[in-house]
Formats: C-alpha cells, structure tokens, sequence
C-alpha cells in the first residue's frame, strides 16, 4: 500500500486465528488490523508452528498470544478465558483456518470417506459455530466475525473436491449467525479471496494452474494478496459497514462476476 491508512480501528480487540507464517491469509488479516489501529490476539496450531507464529506476533505487537487446535477439547474455550481476562471483552474475530485428511481431500468426493468429511467439516466449519457462540458473549457492544470460505462454495473448482461442500456449509452458517447474533449488533461475513500462493493452498492439485486462470479471469487482471483480503476485513469490522452483513464479499478482483 502506497498511502497511509488511517487508524480507524484504534482501541479495537481483535483475535485473529489461523496464522502459519508470514504468507497466510490470517497473517494479512492481523497486519491490516494493527495498521488499523486494533490490539490483537494471535493463536498457533502447535509447538511446531509457534516457531513461525510467534515472532510474527511480536513484530505485530500481538497482547494475547496462546496455542488453538480446535480439534483439542478445551483449548478453544482457554482462548476467550484468556481474552476475558486480559481484555474483558472482544470487537472481532477473523476465523481462517481449514483441514481435510489429504487421502479425502485430494480424490474425489466420491471416495471421501465419512470419517474425513467429518472431520473436515469440524475443523473447517463447525469450529467456527463454536467460535461465535464463545465470542458472542464478549461484544457486549456488537462485533465482527470472519469466516474464509473460497469461489468453490457456490460453483465447482476443480480439485477441489471436499472442500466445496465443507465452504458452502460455511458460508450457510455466516448467514444463518448473522441472522441469530444480528439484534446483539454482531455482524458476520464469509469472505472469499481469489486463490492465493499459502502454505494451505498446497495441498490442492494443480493449483498454479488455478492461480493462473484466476488472473487471466480478473477484470484487473492480476491476483489478490493477502492484505487485500486483511483490508477488506478491516473496513468491514469499521464503522463504516455497520449496515453490512449476512453475505459472501469476494475479494478476488472480479473473477466471480466473470463466466
């Protein structure tokens, strides 16, 4: 970004869950926020990961940092103890964080097993539901709440496989949230990048050549980045959206609109 941003979320409380390292949509998302303005609390999958989430947070000057696999009972709920602790309450969440087994996510839906569409169904959807319900509480003021879904939620992607189904159920339960939390002033969005070069992202077969078509598909003709995305989000947990909510906002330079 070549102009400054204005720190409209100053004093904003903002847990941002799914870093890996620096190139991960989460990432993009907590830096735009501390651009912003917001304090952030910043989580890591595991030991291993820490290594590359921490200094991260460090340098974003994170006031909350701790370890979330959502598959592990009780960590997800030690989160928001901590955050009710040190904070007392909570502005936005941004929730970027997927898993399939690679056996069911790279052969066809076909061959998915139900152990593993279980799975990826808990860890990529229904974690955020648990989310929110833990959240709700603590934006006593209203808030914001992310979900990362992707173009193949609503229309089939290639190689994408069981993560189509597992997003469009995403994207139902951002509407189906907003619809419920919507009178405490809670607003929620499925946002949906364009592909983007993560460390997730490598698990899907042929995606340079995804990365490829969705450029030459922009209107703008090139690809989104992670601070697009963050951007996108910050603006959205402004004041500035406060009318906005329930829907699926593509950040993908207008390669949704686009046959």
């Amino acid at each position: 970004m070549s102009e400054p941003i204005n720190p409209i979320l100053t004093g904003h409380r903002t847990l941002v869950v799914g870093i890996a390292n620096e190139h991960s949509i989460a990432y993009g998302c907590a830096k735009a926020f501390r651009t912003a303005g917001a304090e952030l609390a910043v989580t890591w999958l595991n030991d291993k990961a820490r290594a590359y989430v921490e200094p991260l947070a460090q340098e974003l000057g994170a006031a909350i940092t701790a370890p979330l696999d959502v598959a592990l009972p009780g960590q997800l709920e030690a989160v928001f103890d901590l955050i009710r602790e040190r904070w007392g309450g909570l502005d936005s969440l941004v929730h970027s964080i997927a898993f399939a087994p690679r056996e069911d996510l790279q052969g066809g839906l076909l061959d998915c097993s139900a152990e593993g569409f279980a799975k990826a169904m808990d860890v990529s959807c229904h974690s955020f539901v648990r989310m929110a319900k833990l959240a709700a509480p603590l934006m006593k003021d209203g808030g914001t709440m992310f979900a990362m879904s992707y173009y193949g939620a609503s229309r089939v992607v290639p190689n994408y496989n069981v993560m189509g189904p597992v997003k469009a159920a995403l994207e139902a339960a951002c509407r189906y949230l907003a619809y419920e939390l919507g009178t405490a002033g809670i607003r929620v969005h499925a946002i949906s990048p364009g592909p983007l070069q993560t460390r997730a992202a490598a698990g899907l077969k042929d995606f340079e050549l995804m990365l490829n078509e969705a450029a030459q598909k922009s209107p703008l003709g090139e690809l989104v980045d992670i601070m697009d995305v963050g951007f996108a989000c910050a603006y959205l947990a402004s004041g500035f959206a406060r009318r906005i909510t329930g829907g699926t906002i593509y950040v993908d330079g207008g390669a949704n609109v686009v046959a």
